[in-house]
């Protein structure tokens, strides 16, 4: 992964850290230094961030371990400057899961807050929260009153918050779920519209957030209702039949001739008409850089990958697509393969079956 580094692997999931994660690094401790003058000020605001982003963390683990429970895996979790995200392969099935989902990180926040309230009072160290600024204070004090706004800032009602999948899930139960995920996107474009015409004049902050939410809540609105459009069509229509393929024994140099020759970009590996696995063009050129034409593909491709038949439906291919973050899937049939199947194919298909429809219901004059 480009630009990012991996910390460690807990309870089975990758967690990885931006680079630009640096920069509230130190710009925290850049301003803690301004308001203490001193060094040890300025390790104090590094470490705040750190426990912050520890919480953040822990929050993401909420929403990957709740979804494991309803049989959903979380490929990694990445920190960034404005938060965590962790890739589920998909969302659950049912309306309630996905509450539970949306649900678990914000209550790990709350359980966060609660145990430093309690340490506050045990101790009798809480004060008035006027005495708090953003580097002077309680430093456990500070650390609780994030907690209570990372769940305050994650429960509005607006993709790709914990609230716009909440404010989705409860629509669901009572509605059709792409009409739920309509209005929960129309309530998240709403409140970015707002976030944005607010920041003009107070927090410039608040446009990249306006900005974050709009392009999450369109995003997650075009996901449902290709998902919803997939409804009913079999891979053999989406499927791409014209292509080429590897054998386990050719070489890169194999490769980079057919990636030359065509449009092609990822390549089945088939022997006797079963399929070994698949390589990919980024691995194809990494293997080129670091071992040079003469290795073989077979050291190269991703095997025990997911294997869709042509009579399937579209959206169960998609869905294995996401799951196995392999940027297509061999489609066969009794066996033998019969045709390649990717995102870009199947989005394809579904601009000529609209236009196709547009044409049908064009009026003659």
């Amino acid at each position: 992964m480009k630009w990012q580094w991996k910390l460690g692997t807990f309870a089975g999931i990758d967690v990885f850290v931006h680079a630009t994660f640096l920069l509230i690094v130190a710009w925290y401790g850049f301003v803690y230094w301004q308001q203490t003058g001193t060094l040890s000020g300025a390790l104090e605001g590094v470490a705040f961030i750190l426990l912050l982003f520890a919480a953040v963390t822990l929050h993401e683990y909420g929403h990957a371990l709740t979804a494991r429970k309803f049989g959903v895996r979380t490929r990694d979790i990445t920190l960034y400057p404005i938060g965590g995200v962790a890739r589920l392969e998909r969302m659950p099935d049912k309306p309630i899961q996905e509450l539970w989902v949306a649900l678990a990180g914000p209550a790990v926040n709350v359980v966060i807050a609660a145990a430093l309230f309690a340490w506050l009072v045990f101790t009798d160290t809480l004060v008035p929260l006027r005495e708090l600024t953003l580097a002077t204070g309680s430093f456990v004090e500070r650390l609780m009153m994030v907690n209570i706004f990372l769940v305050a800032f994650n429960l509005i009602p607006a993709f790709p918050m914990d609230g716009g999948r909440v404010l989705r899930a409860v629509l669901a139960m009572n509605m059709d779920y792409v009409r739920a995920t309509q209005i929960a996107a129309t309530v998240g474009q709403g409140l970015a519209f707002l976030f944005g015409f607010i920041g003009l004049f107070t927090n410039p902050f608040l446009l990249f957030i306006a900005f974050f939410v709009w392009m999450g809540a369109s995003q997650e609105a075009s996901m449902v209702q290709m998902k919803n459009a997939l409804g009913g069509i079999p891979v053999s229509r989406a499927m791409l039949t014209d292509f080429e393929t590897l054998s386990p024994r050719d070489t890169l140099a194999r490769m980079v001739q057919l990636v030359l020759a065509g449009s092609q970009r990822d390549f089945p590996v088939v022997e006797d008409g079963r399929v070994l696995g698949i390589v990919t063009r980024d691995d194809f050129l990494k293997a080129l850089t670091q071992h040079g034409e003469d290795w073989p593909v077979s050291q190269v491709m991703h095997v025990n990958l997911p294997i869709v038949d042509s009579y399937e439906m579209v959206e169960n291919a998609l869905l294995r697509l996401q799951e196995c973050g392999i940027p297509v899937l061999p489609v066969t049939h009794g066996g033998q393969l019969v045709g390649i199947i990717t995102p870009e194919n199947i989005t394809e298909y579904l601009m000529i079956r609209s236009a196709l429809r547009a044409r049908a219901n064009v009026p003659v004059l």
